[in-house]
């Protein structure tokens, strides 16, 4: 039974702790409301200005609907759209699914502390809605379900909190693009994520934020993968932000699951972002992997990256690569721990910049010198995600391509 006025006592009572890792915010700057906005139609979701639609594309959404399964839309606190296309792959409101659906209970807030830190506490006690995604056993889902949180209202906090459950046998993708209108400045986005992948389940999950300079994002994600599962992240963020903070963990709970986790990150100027992974593998025969590339234009990057062995016969590798272009400071922090005899984890950190040679080689065969570092930074982001859907795989190389010259 989900107790909701329990949860809002520890969220009050959290209210004002700060986060272990990242800078400190004062939710007080930001508004917590904004006037509702009406469902919209498919048909109706076309005709939303195409400055909107142009920014939802940038974040791998894409309105019209082509090869998704389905499309969630929230724009500042108002549901505009929800729907799905596949049979067995469903996608609800998540305000209206804890209402309606009482099973919700064993789900909501059963990864992610509600007392975390004040940003977790926010999300409850000022919850505006999220998705509950839900692929039923043995379903297959043949496209993307894409979900956008969207932001237009100046100066907004916006809170989101999100489930997503691949049941036993079924394979899932998720889309999920963030961004905001060409007309917003700044404002905070608060987001939590839940995900479940049940016994020999397969669920990725691509993330690409779309921000603005004066942005501020806090991710709070968490996923439990039980035996023979697999849970795939993928976390792009190539425009300038000026706050990230996120540290999501997966949770290896059964023989022979898997994890892996990759994210592609460039900052500018202006950008303060501490953003890692950790998986703890608990179970013997787990295997997780995590891969970071991150460049710097001025600010600053923190990569971390954590692995915990704690059964034995499991295999896990952690790699952290940074460049730095134009100043600023990049730091890689990868940690293992083992707990068991026989682990296998291994880590390679390196941070640095681009040889004059490699710029020079492809000089030689052509290229002027910021073609030769456009090509040179494009290949260093580029991360081919082993057994990627294609089409997830062709939306980061999307992603890439569309912001990296911007980015430079």
């Amino acid at each position: 039974m989900l107790d909701r006025d329990g949860l809002r006592a520890r969220a009050l009572a959290a209210l004002d702790k700060p986060a272990k890792l990242g800078a400190d915010l004062d939710l007080n700057r930001y508004e917590k409301a904004s006037p509702p906005r009406p469902m919209l139609s498919a048909s109706e979701l076309r005709s939303l200005p195409t400055a909107d639609r142009q920014r939802m594309l940038l974040a791998g959404v894409d309105l019209n609907g082509r090869d998704r399964c389905g499309t969630y839309l929230l724009v500042d606190t108002s549901v505009l759209h929800c729907s799905s296309q596949q049979e067995g792959v469903e996608v609800t409101p998540l305000t209206g699914a804890l209402e309606s659906l009482a099973w919700l209970g064993d789900y909501y807030w059963k990864l992610v502390e509600v007392d975390a830190d004040k940003y977790t506490a926010s999300a409850e006690l000022d919850l505006h809605d999220g998705f509950l995604i839900r692929a039923l056993p043995g379903s297959r889902s043949i496209h993307p379900m894409q979900a956008c949180l969207y932001l237009d209202r100046e100066g907004l906090q916006q809170n989101v909190h999100n489930i997503v459950i691949a049941e036993e046998g079924s394979e899932l993708h998720v889309i999920s693009g963030c961004t905001t209108s060409t007309r917003l400045r700044g404002g905070l986005h608060v987001g939590v994520t839940e995900f479940f992948v049940k016994k020999g389940a397969k669920l990725t999950f691509t993330m690409i934020h779309n921000w603005t300079e004066d942005m501020a994002v806090r991710p709070r994600s968490a996923a439990r993968v039980e035996e023979s599962g697999l849970f795939v992240s993928n976390y792009v963020c190539l425009k300038p932000v000026r706050s990230l903070q996120g540290y999501p963990t997966a949770c290896l709970a059964g023989p022979g699951s898997v994890a892996r986790f990759y994210s592609i990150l460039a900052g500018s100027p202006v950008s303060d972002i501490d953003l890692g992974g950790r998986v703890v593998l608990e179970e013997p025969g787990c295997r997780a992997e995590i891969v970071s590339r991150a460049i710097t234009n001025g600010g600053r990057i923190m990569a971390r990256g954590q692995l915990i062995g704690k059964a034995t016969g499991i295999k896990a590798h952690l790699e952290c690569r940074g460049l730095i272009m134009g100043g600023g400071a990049m730091l890689a922090v990868p940690e293992l721990e083992g707990h068991a005899d026989g682990v296998e984890m291994s880590h390679e950190a390196a941070v640095g910049k681009i040889a004059q040679e490699e710029i020079n080689y492809l000089m030689a065969r052509g290229l002027d010198e910021e073609e030769a570092v456009s090509t040179i930074v494009r290949g260093f982001l580029k991360v081919e995600v082993p057994g990627l859907h294609p089409l997830l795989q062709a939306e980061l190389d999307r992603a890439v391509t569309a912001t990296q010259e911007k980015s430079m």
